[in-house]
């Protein structure tokens, strides 16, 4: 037996598998010497497009000529408390070099780009960005179903309006923040998902993410180029483009592994070469059983975050097989959302993989849930969850890791012990069987 050191919760858990178990990680990079450095690198010299000083510097003689006093007013866009973004790492440089072209504090307002998400807490803001930050800086959380007023419609795709937040659509500079990993049904995360559906009003992210397109077998990972999630999230964003995109690569210690700035696609398309580079392993064959996590904190706060890492092991695990995460998921389901709902009023798993019928929000999550319980049997050891809500979501409750994966091997065929692969990281390493 061996141990094997799984991403759950803050801390992280052990669990000890056979030795010939096939343990499944990316490319491990070693951060960046100067991450400050890297980032002024990346404004300074970007993939493609001029500089952020050229840009700054356009828009302030378009601002004067205008007739407004005051330079002009610069939206920065960062992800929120789902991501594990290093965003106190990020912003501080790209906030400093802003303020260097003077747009400081009063010129500039941060926008968190929490899709459908719950809005973080003041203590949970401060931990996201730091308190220097947080203290000098306008922080606004974006509310998909805040008040009409609050979006403005840009224009449509596929007959679809496309409304975005009226703070970023108004701001004469746009800068979006992001960090790349891939993703189960856009392709990749980072670029234009900052906007949306970062910052987009429902009724968008729900054609973004309608059953009929989170069905298309090109909706999934590493897919980016007629996905038709990404292909309307990227028709979407050019709508309103932002006038900088600054993504980045981080390793499992969440340094920064890469920096890519410049105008959108071509700053994030790099970055997901990159990324796709480091993250995509192949392990030749499925297997019986698949133990995988959903990444640690913060991709492990509920069960909601947590089908992206039941969706990673779907793809090497055999039909008919076991998939046992591990998932802390202190948000619980989380209780009270569309999520939550859906699983309880879902007479079986088949249900929730249904395609006909009207979107709602979380509609997307349950619909790739119902598709994974369809193709395996899923088990989770969780702290955060009571048993009856994991059954409750037609899972399996499980106390400890190294045990349930022991049963599922010895119950995966007669008289033998099955095979073993073990994702670590969850989501954030794509293991292919072909």
């Amino acid at each position: 037996m061996k141990e094997v050191r799984l991403a759950y919760g803050r801390e992280g858990i052990v669990a000890r598998v056979p030795d010939d178990a096939v343990v499944v990680t990316a490319t491990e990079l070693a951060g960046l010497p100067d991450e400050a450095g890297a980032v002024l690198g990346a404004l300074r010299s970007p993939v493609d497009g001029p500089p952020l000083a050229e840009l700054m510097t356009h828009q302030a003689r378009h601002s004067a000529r205008s007739g407004r006093n005051g330079g002009p007013r610069v939206a920065v866009v960062f992800p929120d408390l789902t991501r594990p973004m290093p965003n106190r790492t990020v912003l501080p440089p790209l906030l400093a070099e802003l303020e260097r072209f003077g747009a400081g504090p009063d010129r500039v307002e941060l926008l968190c780009a929490t899709g459908t998400h719950r809005l973080a807490t003041d203590d949970e803001m401060v931990e996201l960005l730091g308190p220097e930050i947080t203290s000098r800086y306008t922080v606004h959380q974006h509310r998909a179903d805040g008040p009409a007023d609050d979006h403005v419609e840009v224009g449509r795709v596929d007959g679809t309006p496309v409304r975005i937040d009226r703070r970023y659509v108004e701001a004469d500079v746009r800068i979006l923040t992001g960090f790349v990993e891939p993703h189960f049904f856009a392709g990749f995360s980072g670029g234009p998902k900052a906007t949306c559906p970062g910052l987009a009003a429902l009724e968008t992210i729900l054609e973004a993410h309608s059953p009929r397109r989170i069905s298309d077998p090109r909706a999934t990972w590493l897919v980016t180029e007629g996905n038709p999630v990404h292909d309307f999230v990227r028709a979407a964003v050019a709508l309103a483009p932002p006038t900088l995109s600054i993504d980045v690569a981080i390793n499992q210690r969440r340094e920064l592994t890469a920096v890519f700035a410049g105008p959108l696609p071509d700053g994030h398309e790099a970055a997901c070469r990159f990324v796709e580079e480091t993250s995509v392993q192949s392990v030749g064959a499925r297997f019986d059983v698949v133990l995988s996590t959903n990444g640690g904190y913060p991709l492990d706060r509920n069960l909601y975050q947590a089908v992206k890492g039941m969706a990673a092991a779907e793809r090497v695990v055999s039909a008919g097989g076991t998939i046992v995460m591990a998932a802390q998921c202190v948000d619980g389901t989380p209780d009270g959302g569309s999520f939550a709902r859906l699983l309880a009023e879902a007479p079986d798993p088949e249900a929730l993989d249904a395609v006909d019928g009207a979107s709602e929000t979380d509609r997307w999550q349950a619909q790739v849930l119902g598709r994974v319980l369809r193709h395996a049997e899923v088990w989770l050891h969780s702290q955060g969850l009571t048993d009856d809500a994991v059954q409750g979501a037609f899972l399996r409750p499980v106390a400890d890791v190294t045990d349930a994966v022991a049963e599922a091997l010895d119950a995966s065929g007669p008289g033998r012990s099955g095979r073993l692969c073990v994702l670590p990281y969850g989501p954030l390493t794509v293991a292919s069987a072909t």
